[in-house]
């Protein structure tokens, strides 16, 4: 019997295009299409895997359509459950566990009323850690015994590279110092970059920050990020939704600071480059769902300083040194234990590039199947 399956290919036209949720959904499909013919083989049962723009297609004829985006406010699932079984995967609820940080607002309410209604239509969810799950069975009171981990993975570009004119040339194009703290991502509040800033600053370190919102924050304006009543109403009043009041502050922490370099986004090869090249890797976070650049300076052989949390802690294991995301002192103690003990940078890069060894995307593509096999036979 084959058993017909759709994974959902929207967020790769959408604005997560170039984020993680658009660059996970890609790698899960490009590793699809990279396992042998019998993964998908079940006994006398076979799976056959389609990529499809759900928003776009008719998904009736499919034995189980598999949506990669969930968002507690907006509208993300659809009226109707659209084929016989339905696999959802959820990355994180942010929103929920800041609900002061990220206010729904009226529309938003109604929006997370209407999701947790279309999870009856779910038949099992997918997501990247157990601080995921733990949240998910929180927040959204779904079956504990209906969620399944799969751990995401490395991209196989990032790994080690020889020293050689390639991160020189890198190292040249973007102005980069001999020793510099290394941060890729986002910059909203859960990501806890001020903390991060103010420690490099006291120990006159070089932070370079990888992603295009640390640039894009300069330039923020209230009224172009109006997206509801209320938004309306703090902007009538010169207020400020929380998270672009969080953003304007950073900016102007960043800017008094002379020891942050923003680079914007990068290619992906250069991105390697700075990974190899810089003198540790930091993730302050106040919360993760998984931590993937963890493991992508992992790969690339770089020491790994992270905060001290569940996802962390999970998909890290032993291979990073961990700090208090609350404290500043400790922040700055763990950077100089790193910087200032070879031997510690030594161990931390042998653990971090043996722990990289557990994850691939072979791996969570084969571990998905198995989901779809629970469901369909």
């Amino acid at each position: 019997m084959i058993k017909k399956v759709a994974v959902d290919t929207s967020p790769l036209i959408s604005g997560h295009k170039v984020r993680g949720i658009g660059v996970n959904t890609r790698e899960l499909i490009s590793a699809f299409e990279k396992l042998p013919k019998s993964d998908f083989v079940f006994g006398k049962n076979k799976i056959k895997v389609k990529a499809v723009d759900f928003s776009s297609f008719d998904l009736s004829n499919f034995d189980l359509v598999h949506y990669q985006y969930f968002h507690p406010f907006f509208k993300t699932l659809p009226l109707s459950k659209p084929a016989n079984k339905v696999v959802l995967t959820i990355h994180d609820l942010i929103p929920l566990i800041y609900p002061s940080h990220y206010p729904p607002g009226v529309r938003g309410r109604l929006n997370f009323k209407f999701q947790k209604s279309r999870l009856s239509d779910v038949d099992r969810i997918v997501t990247i850690s157990e601080t995921s799950k733990k949240d998910i069975v929180k927040f959204l009171s779904y079956p504990q015994g209906k969620i399944d981990v799969i751990y995401l993975a490395p991209r196989d570009i990032f790994k080690r590279l020889s020293a050689g004119s390639w991160q020189l040339e890198v190292a040249k194009r973007y102005s980069l110092p001999d020793k510099f703290v290394l941060y890729v991502g986002d910059v909203n509040y859960n990501k806890n970059i001020s903390t991060l800033v103010e420690a490099c600053d006291s120990l006159d370190l070089t932070l370079v920050i990888v992603g295009k919102q640390a640039l894009e924050i300069d330039n923020l304006h209230q009224e172009k990020n109006l997206a509801g009543p209320m938004d309306w109403v703090r902007f009538l009043f010169g207020k400020s939704h929380p998270e672009i009041s969080h953003l304007k502050n950073l900016s102007k922490i960043i800017s008094k600071s002379k020891k942050v370099v923003r680079l914007g986004f990068v290619p992906d090869n250069d991105l390697v480059a700075i990974y190899n090249l810089a003198t540790l890797y930091v993730q302050p976070s106040f919360y993760e769902g998984f931590g993937l650049p963890l493991l992508e300076a992992m790969s690339c052989g770089t020491p790994v300083l992270a905060s001290d949390i569940g996802a962390h802690r999970e998909i890290a294991s032993d291979a990073a040194l961990f700090f208090d995301p609350y404290s500043v002192s400790d922040l700055k103690e763990k950077l100089n234990e790193i910087i200032s003990q070879k031997d510690l940078r030594k161990r931390l890069v042998e653990k971090g590039l043996k722990r990289v060894e557990d994850f691939s995307w072979l791996k969570t593509a084969r571990e998905t199947l198995k989901v779809y096999e629970k469901i369909l036979f």
